[in-house]
């Protein structure tokens, strides 16, 4: 599976039916609950990442980038313009793109 496919999955989910999907409920509660779910999501892959354990990081990333991409699709973004962000940026340093960003 690929992220474009896990993405499409979950876009999918906006029309699901929420008591049948745990994607349709998190989209259900709105783009905050999604971008909270993300945050708890991401500290927790930070705890592994200190601790070492290249297992649990593993498994907590896995559950980064599916949140990641709920809270995208709850906000309306697609992934393709992500990547399509992260595509500009390759033709610079990444001091220079840092450098350059808007306050």
């Amino acid at each position: 599976m690929t992220l474009h496919d896990l993405f499409q999955t979950i876009e999918a989910r906006k029309t699901a039916d929420p008591t049948t999907s745990w994607t349709a409920q998190l989209l259900a509660k709105g783009p905050e609950k999604c971008a909270e779910k993300f945050g708890e999501e991401a500290i927790e892959a930070i705890i592994e990442a200190i601790k070492g354990d290249t297992a649990r990081l593993t498994a907590e990333a896995a559950d980064v980038l599916y949140h990641l991409l709920v809270m995208l699709a709850a906000s309306d973004i697609h992934l393709d313009d992500v990547l399509a962000e992260l595509q500009s940026r390759q033709a610079q340093s990444g001091l220079a793109e840092k450098a350059g960003r808007r306050s």
